[in-house]
């Protein structure tokens, strides 16, 4: 039996960077936004406001998103070493998870805090609510613009751009809350804005776990059809069999896949990974090449 191994590479496309400005303009709005958070706190302590509290740490959270998403621009642009062969891109998934488990941490506390308000409801101080609300929407609606510029082309910087969106919406509803209390005395309304904002913070947790756990745990990305790859392959002039198909995510952006080709023709990749890389956008292959099928012995 024959094998011959081809590993065939192609960069990310660099449609998907990040300019260096944009990189400088989210660390301005970190720094922003962390000072937001702090106000956000004390104010909500002095008022009362547990949808005060909840906006900020929703604020803190989305905060540190952006500072995450800063360090993987960094660390994604350093090239592959001996010993992190597939390059550092993997640490905004990582970074990722982490986040996701604060965000769902801190939706759960602002659900016990919300629940007890509409139990027990307690005054507050409306107008102070109402202003640093207002200063909070200018702040997250600013940093919304900031991260628009690259959203449309990257996917890290899209959810920046939605999630500081969603604290402008946010912001929106606590002064709802301190309209209706200033002008009608409506305390509960604030153990409801709470529960919003709780539950939307545990519905992004909960629905963007699974994509990064299925990252992490080198599953085959949801748009890949593992069969339809051996399909398209198999049509390929001198291709009689695709065996051992492992596809997974290097990255967000970033595909790899490694199989084992049986063909007579030993100079079939470069025809292969063309295929992977028009049709499925995968980027990274590596090809064993046999001219007959290695069955069990070749089997992971």
């Amino acid at each position: 039996m024959e094998h011959h191994h081809t590993h065939i590479h192609c960069g990310a496309a660099h449609h998907h960077e990040v300019s260096e400005k944009s990189v400088l303009l989210l660390l301005v709005s970190f720094a922003i936004n962390m000072l937001l958070s702090v106000a956000e706190i004390v104010g909500g302590v002095v008022a009362g406001s547990v949808a005060l509290i909840g906006d900020a740490l929703h604020n803190t959270s989305d905060a540190f998103s952006i500072l995450i998403a800063v360090i993987a621009f960094k660390i994604g642009r350093k090239k592959a070493s001996a010993k992190y062969t597939y390059g550092f891109k993997r640490a905004e998934i990582i970074g990722g998870f982490v986040n996701l488990i604060l965000l769902f941490i801190s939706g759960c506390y602002l659900l016990i805090e919300g629940v007890g308000r509409l139990i027990k409801p307690e005054e507050i101080d409306g107008m102070i609510i109402i202003w640093i609300s207002v200063l909070a929407l200018v702040i997250d609606a600013a940093t919304a613009k900031i991260s628009h510029h690259d959203a449309h082309h990257n996917s890290n910087m899209k959810m920046v751009f939605i999630h500081n969106l969603a604290d402008a919406f946010g912001s929106i509803g606590v002064i709802v809350s301190g309209l209706c209390v200033v002008y009608f005395g409506i305390y509960r309304i604030d153990g409801i804005i709470a529960l919003l904002i709780a539950g939307y913070m545990i519905f992004q947790a909960v629905v963007s776990f699974p994509k990064i756990v299925n990252i992490l745990m080198n599953a085959a990305p949801e748009h890949i059809d593992i069969a339809e790859i051996k399909r398209a392959v198999l049509k390929i002039k001198g291709v009689t069999d695709i065996h051992h198909i492992h596809v997974w995510s290097i990255s967000e952006h970033d595909v790899a896949m490694e199989c084992h080709i049986q063909t007579c023709d030993m100079n079939i990749a470069p025809r292969v990974f063309a295929l992977l890389s028009e049709k499925f956008a995968i980027t990274h292959s590596n090809i064993q090449i046999e001219k007959t099928n290695c069955g069990d012995e070749c089997c992971l």
